[in-house]
């Protein structure tokens, strides 16, 4: 009698670990996805109770180094594609597991009667914009601002920030005339409005590849989590954040 109570404990001990302690998924991504991968990482919580998603958002240039460097990480959302491409190159990424997650638009935010449109801000001081080096929003700026002709015309009103939502903070502030952001960072400001978008003809179409890394393939859980992503659920989710699934 003694024995089967034991087995019995041990094995409701062994269930009951198993779903606390069933692991992590270390996420890196792009700054841009908070909310929504914030909503996604919580209905993935319901279904894995026993699984923790750390989230380290940024840019997606210092997100790649930060790998590169070694940095722990089980999942890779990118918000341009030659940032991927880095790290599959660097074999630090599952090649096979690259997908499109979501696409996102450039637009301009910033005091209502600010600017209308892309020549309107030679009129502005100050104009906030993410680091080309490693943040994607920037970089698809200053391409749309060199094909529109106005790179050299603009290059002293622009203040480079670390990430996209540091130049919505800006926008926010006031610190700033306006900003470069993502058409889906502009629904979460609460002073700064969208002025404008900026025509599609003139920068690439802003891409979201995902990736597993290399130790991240090996986990299920991590595996459950990037389905999780790909799912319709997910895609409803996205929609509501402002991002488009095609």
């Amino acid at each position: 009698m003694k024995r089967l109570a034991t087995r019995l404990l041990m094995g409701l001990l062994l269930l009951v670990g198993g779903q606390v302690g069933a692991g992590e998924v270390s996420v890196s991504a792009a700054a841009s996805l908070r909310e929504s991968l914030g909503e996604l990482s919580n209905s993935f919580a319901k279904t894995h109770p026993g699984v923790a998603i750390l989230k380290n958002h940024g840019a997606s240039g210092t997100l790649a180094k930060q790998l590169e460097a070694g940095a722990p990480a089980d999942l890779f959302i990118s918000a341009d594609q030659a940032w991927m491409d880095y790290l599959r190159e660097r074999n630090l990424v599952q090649a096979a597991s690259i997908t499109t997650l979501a696409y996102n638009a450039l637009v301009f935010v910033g005091a209502p009667g600010r600017a209308a449109s892309l020549q309107d801000l030679a009129k502005l001081e100050k104009i906030a914009i993410g680091s080309p080096k490693s943040v994607p929003a920037g970089e698809y700026a200053m391409e749309a601002l060199k094909r529109a002709g106005l790179d050299r015309l603009l290059e002293k009103k622009l203040v480079q920030a670390k990430d996209v939502r540091e130049c919505l903070m800006y926008a926010e502030r006031g610190e700033v005339d306006g900003a470069f952001v993502y058409a889906t960072d502009a629904l979460q400001a609460t002073r700064a409005r969208l002025l404008f978008r900026v025509p599609q003809e003139l920068y690439p179409r802003v891409v979201y590849p995902m990736a597993l890394t290399l130790s991240g393939a090996a986990k299920p859980e991590v595996v459950a989590f990037y389905n999780h992503l790909r799912s319709a659920e997910a895609k409803v989710v996205l929609v509501k954040y402002g991002f488009s699934v095609q």
